[in-house]
């Protein structure tokens, strides 16, 4: 049989058993040895056949682990629907409702599904402490000096030398380091935009930016934004004469957990150039993948100077070092003056201690265990919303990052279920507190970078029925 067809055969072979469910989501795939074996061919004709699958967006590839049934391939529950645009309906600050979540969250008994931040069984707590007591031995200040307003220059350095995303295009001189990523979202706006300039924002976005943009007496503008391919860029250029600024996620957006696509970045920046718009690039969960690899950040292929990007290990390692950095390109000075006013420097002792870890191939290793556990626990949340959860509900598909996005029944307050789930020890993140107007009422956004237990299963088994009751 012609090779062409026979990678098509056992392609075929393999669909028909994912559609049946012999093979169901999250299994793996025999490994291309085994595979070779199991179908007497060559290593080339099974290589074609899982590029076919994956092609049909079937299988995903995971490094170093191999291949297995994607998400995608028997998707039980819709996908969250795009927001229509809004621009003359009044404004309502979300602000009450994140007041009143985060005055909850402090709760030792709660299951958190609410906060942004992974839970302290899932970091490399142990290996922290012991680095920071050897670079405290290291420091003849312990730490009490100031470092340079730009940041450590060590920390700089090995965050230049392991941003292999960017293939050389950012050195230690184009970095910035700031208090944690918010900080920098909020320095990078200042920078670029006065009092009553426009700035675009997904829909739904991160309430912090809106906090931000609020604070700074700007004006968001949400654009439509699609659970797969992120913002709609049609619809983006329509005001684009009108904006200052543009802030994104575009890399496992927070709370809808896409990946835009690499052609709808390079279109995003080229647009963005055109009109001599700055985008800030709030990229701290990048490195948190579930496929094959890194995707590159909107920075990549920013010539001009205007994409400012961001980045910190809160995400990832150390949330309360608060630790992050931006390569603001044209508008460094402007940042740096800017952070000489406001806290001359950072803790220095919390930037050797970042470095080191950095330095020595921890930060990658802890990846590696990290993205494997979130993406068990994904596959594991995933599965108990489907099954605990109506049927009418909708549920995003994120390709990496830890936040699950889910629409609900219409007749669904989240808002008025919240505190219900917070009486029974349950908390999550209402819809409301992702926009500027009053929608996503019937929305929630879950957290899933906490340590798998009995009780998260039976916490969201409690959740569903709780939405059930209410129906």
């Amino acid at each position: 049989m012609p090779k062409d067809v026979l990678y098509l055969k056992i392609a075929n072979s393999v669909t028909e058993q994912i559609k049946s469910e012999t093979l169901q989501f999250g299994d793996r795939l025999p490994s291309l040895r085994s595979a070779q074996k199991l179908y007497n061919v060559s290593l080339n004709t099974i290589k074609q056949a899982y590029m076919e699958l994956e092609s049909r967006s079937l299988v995903e590839s995971r490094p170093k682990y191999g291949y297995y049934v994607s998400q995608t391939s028997q998707r039980k529950l819709a996908l969250p629907s795009v927001a229509q645009m809004k621009v003359s309906e009044g404004k309502n600050t979300p602000q009450d409702l994140i007041d009143k979540v985060f005055g909850s969250i402090g709760g030792t008994d709660v299951t958190q599904f609410a906060l942004g931040i992974p839970g302290k069984s899932l970091l490399p707590v142990a290996k922290m402490k012991k680095c920071m007591i050897d670079v405290m031995k290291r420091k003849s200040d312990s730490g009490t000096n100031y470092e340079p307003v730009q940041g450590s220059e060590i920390l700089r350095r090995e965050i230049a030398k392991w941003s292999m995303v960017m293939e050389g295009k950012i050195t230690e001189d184009d970095l910035v380091i700031t208090s944690g990523a918010m900080n920098a979202v909020y320095n990078c706006l200042m920078a670029v935009t006065q009092p009553g300039d426009s700035v675009a924002v997904e829909s739904p976005v991160y309430f912090g930016i809106l906090q931000a943009i609020q604070l700074l007496g700007l004006k968001a503008v949400e654009i439509p934004t699609h659970p797969i391919t992120g913002v709609d860029l049609d619809a983006l250029k329509k005001v684009l004469p009108k904006l200052s600024a543009c802030c994104f996620v575009v890399n496992y957006n927070n709370p809808l957990g896409f990946q835009m696509p690499d052609e709808n970045k390079k279109e995003l920046v080229k647009m963005l150039t055109e009109y001599n718009v700055p985008l800030v690039e709030d990229d701290v969960y990048g490195n948190i993948y579930f496929g094959a690899g890194r995707p590159k950040p909107c920075k990549f292929y920013d010539e001009a100077g205007i994409v400012m990007w961001v980045g910190s290990v809160s995400k990832t390692l150390a949330p309360g070092f608060r630790v992050g950095w931006v390569a603001p390109g044209k508008f460094k000075e402007k940042i740096i003056r800017q952070k000489l006013v406001q806290t001359v420097s950072g803790p220095s002792l919390f930037s050797d201690v970042i470095a080191d870890f950095l330095a020595h191939g921890r930060y990658d290793h802890h990846l590696r265990m990290f993205r494997k556990k979130l993406y068990a626990n994904y596959l594991q949340i995933q599965k108990s919303v489907i099954e605990y959860f109506p049927d009418n509900t909708k549920i995003s598909e994120p390709k990496g990052g830890f936040m699950l996005w889910l629409e609900l029944d219409k007749r669904i307050c989240t808002e008025d279920l919240y505190d219900i789930a917070v009486s029974q020890k349950v908390n999550f993140a209402p819809g409301r507190m992702f926009s500027q107007y009053n929608q996503y009422q019937n929305c929630m956004r879950l957290n899933y970078a906490l340590e798998w237990t009995d009780r998260v299963e039976s916490d969201l088994e409690k959740l569903g029925k709780m939405i059930k009751n209410r129906i």
